[in-house]
Formats: C-alpha cells, structure tokens, sequence
C-alpha cells in the first residue's frame, strides 16, 4: 500500500521596522498599540526592524515604556523564543534587530556590516528546530543602509555569509528593511544566493512598503531559497499606517 506523503510545513512570516516604537514624524509612544497588532497577525516567525533595547540609564523615558527591552515586551507570551541583534547606541539606548519565533532558536548571531560612517547596520541570523523538520531552518533579519555603495557591499556580505553558514540543502528565510529603493538587490542575491523574493515571484514586482500611509517605494522584502512563499501581502493601511513609517510584509511559506 502506497503511503501519502506528509504535507510540507507551512510558516507564516512577518517583517516590519517598528521605528523604535514611535509613529511616523515621532509624535507619539506607540509600541502597546504596536503590539496588539502584530499579534493579531498571528505569524509564526516575526522578523523586526529598529528595536529598541534597555534605555541607557535604566529608567522609562516616556509613559508606557516598558521595563523590558522592547523585544522581550513584544514577543510576551505569544512568541517564547527571541534573538536580539545590537546594531547601534542612540540617546534613547541601543537598538538593532530582532527575531521572535514560535520555535526553538537553537542559535543566534549578529553580523556586523556597518560601513565606515554613522550608519550602524546589522544582519541576525537564527537557526530554528521545528517539530518534524529532518533539517534546521535557517532566518536572516536585515537592515541595510541608505547609502547605495553600502548597500552594494552588505549584499555582498549577505551572500558571503548565506554560502558559508546556511547549508545548501536547508530552507532560508531572509527578510527585513533593504532600504533597496533602486531595485538593485534582487540579482545580487539570486547570483550570490540563489535567493527568490516572494513578491517578484507571486506578482512580477516588489511590494511598495514606504512612507506606509502612501507607499511610493519598494524597501521592505521577504526572500527564500528551498521553499515557496504563498499570499504574500502588504499589511492594510489600517492600523499599520499610523504605527511605522513602513507598512509591514506577511506571507505563508512553505518548507
């Protein structure tokens, strides 16, 4: 008797630059309100941009501030494994990126690939153990710089790393804030990585994620290799419009 084959897993991924928990032009302290909506996302995987960690004198700077670093005060009880990446120290404390998972992150670890400058940019790489899974998954969260030069050599670091980290055969996730407003990544990183974006792929071009309450340009992506995304959306304009200046990326990958 012939056996069905198992279904492939299937993740629900997120991406969105939280902007350090402020709305758009900095009015407004809105990372509780922030919170509420990315779990109503229900993602799986949660790849975040510009997370603030402990202030560094200690203390709450603004009403609703949490205690804890603001990754830990996302994730709460809905995501119990994250990784943080430090990227740069700002007057209001250092921030970087962030990864929360609803699965085991077996390890974690922060790349520098700041170019000589002010910019501090990071790439945070996570390799996750899913229930069933004969290989670890692989994540990448990044946040490159405005510069184009820049972004050029963090790219290439990008596929130095994918080539000397990531096994071949293992399933990667690679998504975050580019910054690639020139369109310029997706070659690099298919010739380097062999890396597909999930919008190009579903839809011909990548999704328009800046400023969020008018998408112009395309700075956010979501990236696999050995899996298949499914549905990829913008996120709607309400609420996210008023809780980033980048409207957040979801999509169902399959393993």
């Amino acid at each position: 008797m012939q056996q069905t084959p198992k279904p492939s897993p299937v993740l629900t991924v997120m991406t969105v630059n939280i902007h350090k928990g402020f709305s758009f032009f900095n009015r407004h302290f809105i990372l509780p309100e922030l919170r509420d909506a990315v779990r109503k996302v229900g993602a799986d995987i949660v790849f975040l941009q510009e997370v603030l960690g402990h202030p560094q004198d200690g203390a709450a700077p603004l009403s609703g501030w949490p205690e804890a670093p603001h990754y830990e005060f996302l994730a709460d009880d809905i995501w119990p494994q994250y990784a943080y990446g430090r990227n740069a120290v700002s007057p209001r404390g250092h921030h970087g990126n962030a990864l929360m998972s609803k699965f085991p992150i077996v390890h974690d670890q922060n790349h520098d690939v700041s170019i000589a400058g002010p910019e501090k940019r990071g790439l945070l790489h996570c390799v996750l153990r899913l229930p069933g899974m004969p290989v670890e998954v692989h994540v990448i969260c990044v946040h490159l710089g405005l510069l184009e030069g820049h972004r050029q050599q963090q790219l290439a670091m990008l596929c130095a790393m994918v080539r000397g980290e990531v096994p071949p055969g293992a399933p990667l996730i690679v998504a975050g804030d580019f910054n690639d407003w020139r369109r310029r990544a997706d070659a690099v990183l298919w010739q380097g990585a062999r890396l597909r974006e999930v919008f190009v792929t579903a839809y011909g071009v990548p999704a328009k994620t800046f400023p969020a309450r008018l998408p112009l340009l395309a700075l956010d992506r979501i990236y696999v290799r050995n899996a298949s995304a499914h549905l990829p959306v913008v996120l709607p304009r309400k609420p996210w419009s008023h809780l980033s200046d980048h409207a957040p990326l979801a999509a169902e990958v399959h393993l």
